[in-house]
């Protein structure tokens, strides 16, 4: 779950960034990397995962699930936050 949250949150902004910020003016590259970098971390997990409990790692319980959504969206909206920051840093360093 986690891994699909990230891989949806990677493609939806690299795909923002591709249409919308020519001029990358609001770094969504960053982003995206930030996203696309955080989706190979969780990749190379379940495959750790998978080489440790086997065929058991495909029927996770509800309560995995749950958990493994909030982590997703907690990691997203981390991602957020940094980036947030990164934007507002650039946009004061430029005003001044």
């Amino acid at each position: 779950m986690t891994l699909l949250i990230t891989v949806l949150a990677a493609i939806a902004t690299s795909t923002i960034w591709v249409f919308k910020d020519m001029q990358n003016e609001k770094r969504l590259g960053t982003l995206s990397l930030i996203y696309w970098g955080a989706s190979i971390m969780w990749f190379v997990d379940a495959v750790a995962e998978y080489i440790k409990v086997g065929a058991s790692y495909f029927t996770p319980t509800a309560e995995e699930m749950l958990n493994d959504a909030f982590l997703g969206v907690s990691e997203v909206a981390l991602g957020l936050i940094i980036w947030l920051i990164m934007v507002v840093v650039r946009r004061v360093r430029t005003c001044t």
